[in-house]
């Protein structure tokens, strides 16, 4: 299939970071994307995901301008080794983005671990997601959640929390642990990687599991598709993505644009 054909049209971009600073710097800006790359082309949505109290209050800020914009809102593991109120205080903090609707908060993350990085706080992190899963929980709102080389625990907390719904963003367990997670109503999200050589696990999981729960995301600015890979990613790339999914299911191009806009909106409420 000649990717210049394809249409970006009805896509729906579950996980990007429009405030990073990478589109200021490498772009001619955030607003100029999305206006010309991404809505511009017909993407119907995008989820703009925060991962802390400050940017995700840029993400609600950036939501208003943008009809077919969303936020999630959260405390990513990464990003704690800036903090210095306790985690109880910073969770309160987040908690006040989701008193008012016209925030347009529709999940809570990005949450959950990273143990790629050396000089991680395990325990923080650990005590940040457990925070942030029970706030879910109460808010019934559904979990965006980061796992980067820490797929056992990051399984072990949700299992703490068998009420919490969400996503595992830019998947990259096994297709055991996806079926796992599947089983327990979690939906599994798959970004650019899902294109590149050497993603062979990545392959397999979006092969194994169920249609009905699975989304597809850029994680914009990162993990360009191919052939764009080591570009500075935004969602009207994401028709690689789709192509691909839809390669590896044995369907069509607008069949898988079609079922995994329809499961963001079932997952999300947007």
């Amino acid at each position: 299939m000649n990717n210049e054909k394809l249409s970006a049209v009805g896509i729906f971009d579950t996980h990007a970071h429009y405030f990073d600073r990478r589109f200021e710097n490498e772009t001619e800006g955030a607003d100029t994307v999305l206006e010309r790359d991404v809505f511009g082309a017909g993407i119907d949505g995008v989820i703009n995901v925060g991962t802390n109290n400050s940017n995700s209050r840029l993400c609600i800020e950036m939501a208003k301008k943008y009809d077919k914009m969303y936020v999630a809102a959260g405390i990513h593991p990464e990003d704690i080794r800036d903090i210095t109120s306790t985690p109880e205080q910073e969770c309160a903090r987040l908690a006040e983005l989701f008193a008012d609707r016209s925030n347009k908060v529709v999940a809570l993350g990005e949450i959950g671990l990273d143990y790629h990085y050396e000089g991680f706080d395990k325990e923080l992190q650990k005590r940040y997601f457990e925070l942030q899963m029970d706030m879910a929980v109460q808010l019934d709102m559904p979990v965006v959640v980061h796992d980067r080389e820490a797929h056992g625990d990051c399984f072990d907390m949700i299992m703490r929390f068998p009420r919490a719904r969400g996503v595992f963003h830019s998947f990259s367990g096994s297709a055991e642990m996806a079926k796992e997670l599947v089983r327990r109503g979690w939906y599994i999200s798959f970004s650019g990687v899902l294109t590149f050589k050497n993603a062979r696990k990545t392959v397999e999981a979006a092969a194994q599991i169920p249609s009905d729960m699975i989304l597809i995301e850029t994680d914009a600015p990162y993990l360009a598709p191919h052939p764009h890979r080591g570009k500075i990613n935004h969602s009207g790339l994401m028709v690689h993505t789709a192509e691909r999914f839809a390669e590896i299911r044995g369907i069509s191009f607008d069949e898988a644009v079609a079922l995994t806009r329809k499961n963001t909106k079932d997952l999300f409420g947007v």
